[in-house]
């Protein structure tokens, strides 16, 4: 049987950190990892480009999440900050930058995969030993506490010291195929239901085909309660910024914005609806189209809509259709009801009622670990000694911007770092 001081289960952003952290304290670290490379989540995440962190203060950060959250990070933030894992990365050469919303990413040619090469190498140097294709199937206690884990292979690592960072089930390609919630549900730790996060929404009706891959730039995205007639009800949730129509509905970061409250909602009717000009209530849009008339009699409507940036060229006779106004309309024969119809589809387009948020492609999943059987101060269980839980198996889901990331490097590092300490005694 062979054994190390710590093991980690799960080679993505917390197991990395986690492991990093307790080698750097001198501990004896294996890190296992069934897939046959390191990081392969964040290799997808920002379409490869990695949105690393978020540049707010911590505060500001852990303000995005929801309360109980916010509340459970507040050590680890501090303890290990988006500016500290920044300085991994550029001790390691790689130089970032950050986005006027807040989002930092490496400055290219670096992306993705450098970001995991960088982290590669600090477990290099910290001297932890990595072994690739090395499915975990079951982790074995005795009283209560870590004995050891075995091998999807037979064999078996003894081990006092746990450290699971297996990830949540969104992307099972990538190997987050929630096998730690179910290791952790046998051995008695309770789980909060699971539920997307981050997901793309599929609506009814589907989509026309040769919408996918269209984009509405700088958008606000409604999602709403259906009335028992059908017709839009109370605001649920509003995300700005773009949107991605895509062969089952929409993806892109305003439907990851509002999608989990929109799962939490489910079965319950929802509909989305998009306001291509969030900056203006509907009463300005109005008076704007009626001047536009008034100075351009002749010219037909259309020109209106297809001024505004955020609506694509080919949905201009599509939001006309759906405003109920003739697109030969010239300005001089708008008349005033046909002028509301269409400010009021320009602040509200309705998309579709949202028949399913996809669990498995979410970028993150909400549900698992409940907060209160782990320690905040040392991401220690309550349930089990010698176990440590990090990452996305926690019942955490922040925002889009690189806050589900900050997430799992800070609560990595203080698990990796308590880990170290209760090892040397």
């Amino acid at each position: 049987m062979k054994s190390a001081s710590i093991v980690v289960i799960g080679g993505g952003a917390a197991g990395m950190i986690a492991a990093y952290r307790a080698a750097t304290l001198g501990a004896d670290v294996l890190l296992l990892e069934k897939k046959s490379r390191l990081g392969t989540k964040i290799l997808i995440s920002g379409g490869g480009k990695c949105n690393v962190a978020h540049a707010g203060t911590i505060e500001e950060v852990r303000a995005r999440f929801r309360p109980n959250e916010a509340r459970f990070l507040r050590p680890s933030f501090y303890r290990f900050t988006n500016t500290q894992f920044l300085e991994m990365l550029t001790a390691k050469g790689m130089e970032t930058y950050t986005r006027p919303d807040g989002r930092i990413f490496p400055v290219p040619p670096f992306d993705a995969k450098d970001v995991v090469a960088v982290l590669e190498a600090h477990l290099r140097d910290a001297g932890v030993r990595v072994r690739l294709d090395a499915p975990v199937a079951s982790v074995r206690t005795s009283d209560a506490a870590v004995t050891s884990v075995a091998l999807e292979s037979g064999e078996v690592i003894e081990t006092a010291h746990l450290i699971i960072a297996t990830g949540g089930s969104s992307y099972p390609a990538t190997g987050t195929t929630g096998d730690g919630w179910r290791w952790l549900e046998s051995l008695g730790h309770p789980l909060v239901p699971l539920r997307a996060a981050l997901a793309p929404l599929y609506l009814d009706p589907v989509p026309p085909a040769d919408w996918s891959g269209v984009a509405l730039r700088d958008c606000v995205l409604r999602a709403r309660g259906l009335n028992a007639d059908g017709s839009p009800g109370k605001e649920r949730m509003k995300w700005r910024g773009d949107m991605l129509w895509t062969h089952k509905g929409v993806s892109g970061p305003v439907a990851l914005g509002v999608s989990r409250e929109i799962a939490e909602t489910i079965p319950a009717e929802s509909m989305v609806e998009a306001d291509f000009l969030p900056d203006e209530p509907f009463e300005k849009v109005s008076e704007r189209l009626l001047s536009h008339t008034k100075a351009y009699p002749r010219r037909a409507v259309t020109d209106f809509v297809d001024a505004i940036e955020s609506v694509p060229s080919r949905f201009v006779r599509v939001l006309m259709d759906d405003a109920q106004v003739d697109v030969s309309t010239k300005g001089a024969y708008l008349q005033a009801k046909e002028r509301n119809r269409l400010a009021s589809t320009l602040k509200g387009w309705r998309l579709g009622r949202v028949r399913h948020v996809p669990l498995e492609r979410g970028e993150v999943v909400a549900g698992g670990v409940s907060l209160g059987d782990v320690d905040a101060q040392t991401m220690r269980s309550s349930k089990l000694r010698g176990l440590y839980l990090c990452g996305e198996i926690l019942d955490i889901a922040g925002p889009v911007g690189g806050y589900n990331l900050q997430a799992a490097w800070s609560t990595g590092y203080v698990a990796g770092e308590t880990a170290a300490k209760d090892a040397a005694g």
